[in-house]
This record gives C-alpha cells, structure tokens and sequence, in this order.
C-alpha cells in the first residue's frame, strides 16, 4: 500500500481486496490498523496450513514458529483456526508420536514422556497414553542390545558404556542389568 504517493506498508490481496478500499480511498489510522492486523492473521494463517502441510505439529510447536513472523494475537487466531478445521489435534499427534518413539526408536517411557511434554503435550495426557501403550522396558532394552548394541558388548569396558548410553535414554539401572543378564546367558 502506498500512502501519500510512498510506500507504507504491505497487505495480502485477499485482504485488501475483502476490505473493499480502493485506489485513491481514505484510510483512517484505527482503519489501517484494522486492515494490517487482518492481513497479519490471514498470512499466519497461510503459513500455519504451510507448516501443517510439510509435517504434523502440535499447538505448541506451531504457535512458536508463528509467534516471531507474526506476533501473538495473529499466531493465536491462526492455531486456533487449525484447531477448528482439525487440521490439528494435540491428543491425536502424542498418541502416533510417542508410539513412533516406543516402535521405532524403542525409547523407555520416561524418555517418551520427556519428548512428548518437551512438544509441548500436557503430563496428564503423555501418562495417560504411557499407560495405554505399557512400554516394557526390559523388551525395549534387549530390542536395542540385540540391534543398535551388538557389538559393544564385548568386553566390560563396553558394556558399561553401553549402560550409560541406556541410562542416559531413560532405562532404570535395574532394567539395564536384568536384560544384559538376559544376553550374557
């Protein structure tokens, strides 16, 4: 938009064009304000269907890539737009997301639970599906031992950095040692 023949400012078409200004028009300060905040929102919005559309995402992480581009008010009325159309479901993704985690990555249940809430999933719910999946931990552990571990069990050096690295992805010390027994025999 050009004000007083100078660049001013910038607006998306779809809203300049439902606005109903035109060439040569008046525009109040309040009008102006009102027609940018439009145009704030309906580009969150844009963007929002654009990152939705190249990979699922929660409330959370949408609402903080949006919030730096377009301020909160327009992240918020875009997030909640998602919401309405469905196109984003917070309970929906942590239940696909941590099953992905205990399926594919064979992570320990507090590690999903750390992912899940780090995504920006609420507590109640992660335990709830934690619940519902009931990970075991000792299945986990030989999965990753008899796969991602194999050969790092050979002699006790290694193996003891092979139980840090399952420490360290969430696994209890006294599932650790049941399933390496489990191998050793």
């Amino acid at each position: 938009m050009f004000l007083d023949g100078e660049y001013a400012v910038s607006v998306d078409s779809l809203t300049l064009a439902a606005s109903g200004f035109h060439v040569g028009g008046e525009i109040s300060d309040e009008e102006l304000y009102e027609l940018l905040s439009a145009s704030k929102i309906s580009r969150a919005k844009e963007k929002a269907l654009y990152l939705i559309e190249y990979c699922p995402r929660t409330r959370k992480e949408l609402t903080d890539r949006l919030v730096p581009l377009y301020g909160e008010e327009a992240a918020e009325a875009a997030v909640s737009r998602m919401e309405e159309l469905g196109l984003i479901d917070d309970e929906a993704y942590a239940r696909e997301y941590a099953l992905q985690l205990i399926e594919r990555k064979h992570f320990s249940a507090e590690r999903v639970r750390f992912e899940l809430i780090r995504k920006g999933i609420d507590r109640s719910l992660a335990e709830e599906i934690l619940e519902e999946l009931e990970p075991d931990a000792c299945e986990q552990i030989r999965i990753l031992l008899a796969t991602k571990y194999a050969r790092r069990l050979s002699d006790e050096k290694e193996r003891s950095r092979t139980a840090n690295s399952l420490r360290s992805m969430g696994f209890r010390w006294s599932d650790i040692q049941e399933a390496m027994r489990e191998t050793e025999g």
